[in-house]
């Protein structure tokens, strides 16, 4: 008989404990994992010595049980906030990230190939909220109504307070990364060590990629001590099969090949070492040209690169070149064709990317020179390690999304090279205050602002194309099939059919849009489980008749479709197509209509029938849409012979 969904999240610590069991059965007894037998398994032996490096702090066990609790929230589709909502691929979430991210488990389990975040330094002054152990969803109702609050040093947990609010999110994060994945997480002098020993301990210590610096300004700004802080950090982790960066394309401008040598083009590169001749006298010797009998004598501080055998092999492939002035020293060739890659590394030291003035920049041109959000971070910052890590399919994450300056960074390198990248912002509801230029300007909390951004820049780079990368794919396709673009003026370029074409066909490509969804609680109503006395019996009752149908009766038929879709895995950017079968309101989800969706009333096995023409994987109908278990039973059967799966809401 078919299962019925409830309304919890995904069960992480059963999902963990299934995999666990099928790598090691012999661990698992009554459904209880034998830790000391695993460990023993694995090679680590049990023993008396407790003196093991730990990082710990008061409340870390709880965090562990907070992320692994399953939430009883849902994600509610917020249509008329949202952009191009029946074509786009982007998501905006509105919520508490802890809850958001656990209900993002199931549907975008190890499918997000990059995260960034740019959370709370706590400086003082970041709104660091405790979270519910008990009841989170209450909690977050309760925390939307506030304004943001601080977490001074003076409250004596000041460091515990902010690692309790991370521990949990970066545990569930690293769920979603593909095991290709890589995270990168903002932070400066406040808890970079802390957020470093994290790290460390969710994805895994050998996982360290490495720690970027980033010039955040230029001019300064002295403290007590007379020193300015100018950087920040750059915290990058993988998930375990690690890809690397893409580097930087080498430039070749320098190499040519005046000697007509077969290997190609070749550039001059140094013939010594930094060693003296005391620690390399056998690279202390005169060099001689085989030609001209010319000695070229090497420093006493920085010898031959090669003893005399290794020289004489590279002068014999005609490796090296001799000057004609003996002062000179004389170079190796160094062949493009025999370079190890075509790519530069990328540097930790980030020095070439905006400031924190070019974010805050573009948040105030955008919004009519309005200061509507400080210290946003400069859209060059994210669209580097965007391209660093992603291809053009590849999802990006960031539940710290502030002013959403990660979905602005995505569809410009978007219009940069034509790719398609998608992206998912979080964002929790923070109040502006009522004295900010943003509450003046209307808006009231965080998420608007970041919304309206999202909306702005993309109308830009569709206006602006030219100035987003289109205008040099477009000449380079127009130059592909006509030949050299040489002796075109730039106007006479711009009329040009097919780049107008080009332009056009990339704009639409273009995804600008985003759908909206808002946390809230489950749309199916759970059991009171509050003690009831004998003689309110008839509270009992009043219970009882309101489990008759477990939808609440201010939620949609869409709210519940979006609640199924997440729990059964289902991205959330599917498409739903409405459709009737017998005057009943069915859904399908996903262009290949992988879920046929019906709640109506009365469902027969005539219009079960129906729906087996649509071929769908599972079928679900609620509980309420049969007139009794034989009408459910029926439906079970019919969808059994067909191969098709039924399940309950």
């Amino acid at each position: 008989m078919p299962n019925t969904m409830d309304g919890f999240s995904m069960n992480i610590e059963q999902t963990n404990l299934d995999k666990l069991r099928s790598v090691f059965p012999e661990c698992v007894s009554e459904g209880k994992l034998d830790i000391d037998k695993l460990l023993s398994l694995c090679g680590e032996y049990i023993d008396n010595d407790f003196e093991k490096y730990k990082f710990e702090w008061k409340g870390k066990a709880d965090c562990l049980r907070l992320a692994q609790k399953r939430s009883t929230g849902t994600l509610r589709p917020c249509r008329e906030e949202s952009v191009d909502w029946d074509t786009t691929k982007n998501l905006y979430i509105e919520g508490d990230n802890l809850e958001v991210l656990k209900l993002l488990q199931t549907a975008y389990y190890r499918k997000v190939k990059m995260i960034y975040i740019d959370p709370p330094y706590n400086t003082g002054n970041d709104f660091v909220y405790a979270d519910d152990f008990a009841d989170p969803m209450a909690r977050y109702k309760e925390v939307t109504q506030q304004t943001t609050k601080s977490n001074p040093e003076t409250m004596g947990r000041y460091h515990t307070n902010w690692l309790n609010m991370m521990y949990p999110r970066l545990r569930l994060a690293a769920n979603l990364l593909r095991d290709d994945g890589v995270i990168f997480i903002s932070i400066d002098d406040n808890e970079v060590t802390n957020l470093r020993k994290v790290c460390d301990e969710v994805f895994g210590e050998e996982n360290f990629v490495g720690c970027g610096v980033w010039k955040r300004r230029t001019s300064s700004a002295m403290d007590q001590s007379k020193v300015s802080t100018d950087h920040e950090y750059l915290l990058m982790y993988h998930k375990g099969q690690f890809l690397p960066f893409a580097g930087y394309k080498k430039d070749y401008k320098g190499y040519s090949n005046p000697d007509n040598d077969p290997r190609g083009p070749w550039v001059a590169g140094d013939l010594t070492v930094g060693m003296n001749a005391d620690m390399r006298p056998n690279q202390y010797y005169d060099l001689v040209d085989p030609k001209t009998g010319k000695v070229y004598h090497p420093s006493y501080n920085r010898v031959w690169s090669y003893a005399p055998d290794s020289m004489q092999k590279l002068i014999e492939e005609d490796r090296i070149v001799f000057p004609e002035d003996t002062s000179q020293r004389p170079m190796k060739k160094r062949f493009a064709n025999e370079l190890k890659s075509d790519a530069n590394p990328f540097s930790t030291w980030m020095s070439e990317v905006g400031l924190n003035t070019e974010g805050t920049r573009a948040v105030y041109t955008l919004f009519d020179d309005k200061s509507l959000f400080n210290y946003a971070k400069p859209i060059s910052l994210i669209k580097t390690i965007v391209s660093q890590v992603t291809s053009q399919d590849d999802i990006v994450l960031d539940f710290f999304s502030g002013s959403a300056t990660t979905a602005h960074a995505v569809m410009q390198l978007n219009a940069e090279d034509g790719g398609n990248r998608r992206f998912i912002l979080v964002q929790l509801p923070e109040l502006c205050d009522e004295k900010s230029e943003a509450y003046k300007a209307g808006y009231k909390n965080i998420c608007e602002i970041g919304k309206e951004r999202i909306r702005r820049a993309g109308e830009k780079l569709k206006d602006t194309l030219e100035s987003s990368g289109l205008f040099v794919r477009t000449a380079k396709r127009y130059q592909d099939q006509h030949g050299s673009l040489e002796g075109l003026t730039y106007a006479e370029w711009e009329e040009c059919p097919d780049v107008i074409n080009a332009k056009k066909e990339m704009a639409a490509k273009l995804d600008v849009g985003f759908r909206v969804f808002k946390l809230d609680t489950s749309n199916l109503k759970t059991w009171d489980a509050t003690p009831i006395e004998n003689e309110q019996l008839d509270l009992l009752y009043q219970r009882m008749n309101s489990m008759i149908h477990r939808v609440k009766s201010d939620r949609s038929d869409l709210d519940m479709i979006y609640e199924i879709m997440l729990k059964l895995g289902v991205p959330l950017t599917y498409s739903v197509t409405p459709f009737s079968i017998n005057n009943k309101a069915v859904y399908g989800v996903g262009e290949d209509c992988l879920l046929l969706v019906c709640l109506a009333e009365n469902v027969r096995p005539e219009d079960v029938e129906q729906m087996t023409e649509y071929a769908p994987a599972k079928i679900i109908i609620s509980r309420d849409s049969f007139a009794d278990d034989t009408a459910m039973a029926n439906a079970y059967y019919i969808l059994r012979d067909h191969g098709i799966e039924l399940k309950l809401v």
